[in-house]
């Protein structure tokens, strides 16, 4: 199984960014100071950068799209009637391409000489 992420609050994450961008100190001085990886203190201060202290919270788990789902596929009986007949076209087309598929199939035999 894979390695299970730790996670940490978002103070911990603003004192890290604090230690980098207001005391100046370096990624792997902050890092190392915090008991951390330096990619993770790149990472939390490039998202503050971008995002300001929202860029800090836990992302994970969280979804930004729509909480609806997917969109249903016929939203009237008109339409759920048209995509049944272009389905039975397809399926006529393929079952007359498979049927002429099998007879060149079939070699015709050659009548005997008797």
């Amino acid at each position: 199984m894979g390695e299970i992420r730790k996670t940490y609050d978002i103070e911990f994450k603003r004192k890290a960014v604090a230690m980098f961008l207001e005391e100046g100190l370096g990624y792997k001085t902050v890092a190392k100071a915090l008991g951390i990886d330096d990619r993770m203190v790149r990472r939390w201060v490039a998202h503050y950068e971008r995002e300001g202290i929202e860029g800090l919270k836990e992302k994970r788990g969280t979804s930004t799209g729509s909480k609806n789902g997917r969109p249903k596929k016929a939203k009237t009986l008109e339409e759920e009637v048209l995509r049944l007949r272009a389905e039975n076209a397809l399926l006529k087309k393929l079952w007359e391409l498979q049927r002429g598929q099998e007879q060149s199939d079939v070699k015709p035999t050659k009548p005997s000489k008797r």
